[in-house]
């Protein structure tokens, strides 16, 4: 199914079962592809599972300038195609996302947050690693974009990504590189929830996995933290940034029950 943002921008989303919806928001080098899955999952469980490409991403198309806001509209614009009201299900940038469009207005029927990369800091950096990662792109250097942002953005070793660069899977990344632009600049935005993010009421609950980052572990903890009403919940299934679909299925099922 493609559904058009505010903008104009045509998304591409797919649905997978019926009943009560809840979308899916990947994180950074993810396509609609990574989230079925768990779409499958949840529609075995009785659910529609919906996934779908962020802009710039895959079937999706993207409309300069860019800003979180319009994905935010992205989101919007799917989440009424479910005829809601839809949970949505975060993870890693996609995370982000989906709290941030939430604090935007975006009406969601529970926010489940897996390993969100909040790094409670204020960095100047943080926005000039967008622009650099976009002048690769204008230069034509997709390549680079990407690994920069694999050092820089998400904290991987240099010699990993070296050995991933050498790797048949790098060439698919490489259409990729102007949606980490945008991962970039989200999350440079948005270090910490925002006073409109905290104001979100719909039930949170923050999702964590085995041997993830200890970054984002301690983001994870620092998230509850700050937000009494949400709730924390361990999913040893899922590992090292990865989501376990039948293990995080029953996790969302148990609380939308």
């Amino acid at each position: 199914m493609r559904v058009v943002s505010a903008d104009g921008t045509p998304i591409q989303a797919y649905r997978f079962g019926d009943g009560d919806p809840v979308v899916i928001v990947g994180g950074a080098f993810s396509t609609a592809e990574a989230g079925v899955d768990l779409a499958t999952s949840l529609a075995g469980a009785g659910y529609a599972g919906w996934t779908y490409d962020r802009r710039a991403r895959a079937g999706s198309g993207d409309t300069a300038p860019y800003a979180p806001e319009r994905e935010s509209e992205d989101l919007a614009a799917v989440i009424a195609a479910t005829d809601g009201p839809a949970a949505v299900l975060g993870h890693s940038s996609g995370a982000v996302l989906a709290y941030f469009a939430a604090g935007e207005g975006v009406a969601v029927r529970h926010l489940f947050l897996s390993e969100p990369p909040f790094n409670f800091a204020d960095d100047p950096s943080a926005f000039a690693l967008a622009d650099r990662l976009q002048a690769m792109v204008d230069a034509g250097q997709d390549g680079e974009a990407v690994t920069t942002f694999q050092i820089e953005g998400v904290g991987l070793p240099a010699e990993m990504v070296e050995q991933i660069r050498q790797t048949p899977d790098f060439a698919k990344l490489l259409p990729l590189a102007q949606s980490v632009v945008y991962d970039a600049t989200l999350t440079a935005a948005s270090p910490r929830p925002s006073k409109k993010m905290l104001a979100v009421t719909s039930p949170i609950t923050i999702l964590i996995g085995e041997g993830t980052f200890p970054i984002i572990a301690r983001a994870c903890e620092l998230l509850d933290e700050i937000l009494p009403a949400a709730e924390l919940v361990r999913v040893p299934e899922s590992g090292h940034h990865a989501i376990d679909a039948p293990a995080t299925t029953r996790v969302i099922a148990a609380r939308l029950a």
